[in-house]
Formats: structure tokens, C-alpha cells, sequence
């Protein structure tokens, strides 16, 4: 493989791992909103279990890209594009969650395998889940 297209493929993988943690930190943030009624970047750096620097870092990233409003006196807040990705991410982590459990597997095997599966789902995929475990769930009422 030339090194330029080692280069570029290095590039986007780089940058499915940066959508994938500001996808992480949009739920965290939404998170501590609907419990606490505010999210500052210390609160972010604990859920997440990151440094507070990293923590900032990353909601600049996001403020640029849009998803982040900061509020003075409040920390930030998701703007609607925001909460909009968050609201979605949330949906896949209940889906798979559903499937998981459906499949008999421990919480801990659920919160693990959720976690690596949520990010790399189709769309397609993950609305055949959606009817899967709609349709699991119908059929478990009527038996």
C-alpha cells in the first residue's frame, strides 16, 4: 500500500474515532441535563472518566461543529443539532440494549457489547433491530 493511501486511511480512522467520542460526550451531556439541569465540563470529565483538559477539549470541538452553545453562569448547552445526535444516539443504545437482553446475556455483557456496537450499526441494520425487538416484545405480551 502506497504511503498515501495509508496516510488518508489513517486520516479516517482517526476521525470515525473522534465521531465516535464526541457521539459519547453528546449523550453525557445530554445526560446531565435531563438529571442534574446543567453540564459544565467538570461534570462531563467525571461521567466520562476523562481528564478535564480532554473534557474541554473535546466541547470546543463540538461548540465549533455546532453541537455546543456555552451559556455564561451555566457551563453549555446542546443546541437543537445537538440534541438531535444525543436524542439519536440514545435511540441506538436503547435498540441494542433490547436486543441484548433479549439474547438472555448479562448487564454486564449488555452495557460492554452496547457500548462497541452502537457506533458502527447501519442505519438499515439498526431499524431491522428496532422491528426485531418491537416484534420480541409484541409476542412476549400475548404469551
Amino acid at each position: 500500500m502506497n504511503s498515501e493511501r495509508k496516510s488518508r486511511l489513517q486520516d479516517l480512522g482517526q476521525a470515525k474515532r473522534a465521531t465516535e467520542t464526541g457521539e459519547d460526550y453528546l449523550a453525557c451531556i445530554l445526560e446531565l441535563w435531563e438529571k442534574k439541569g446543567y453540564a459544565r465540563v467538570v461534570d462531563v470529565a467525571n461521567s466520562l472518566s476523562v481528564a478535564e483538559a480532554s473534557a474541554c477539549s473535546m466541547i470546543k470541538s463540538l461548540a465549533n461543529t455546532g453541537y455546543v452553545k456555552r451559556e455564561r453562569y451555566r457551563g453549555f448547552t446542546l443546541t437543537e443539532s445537538g440534541r438531535a445526535m444525543a436524542r439519536e444516539i440514545h435511540a441506538r443504545r436503547r435498540i441494542l440494549t433490547a436486543f441484548l437482553q433479549s439474547l438472555g446475556l448479562p448487564e454486564n455483557v449488555v452495557l460492554h457489547d452496547v457500548h462497541g456496537l452502537e457506533h458502527h450499526l447501519s442505519k438499515r441494520t439498526l431499524e431491522r433491530l428496532k422491528r426485531f425487538v418491537q416484534k420480541t416484545r409484541a409476542d412476549q405480551k400475548l404469551s
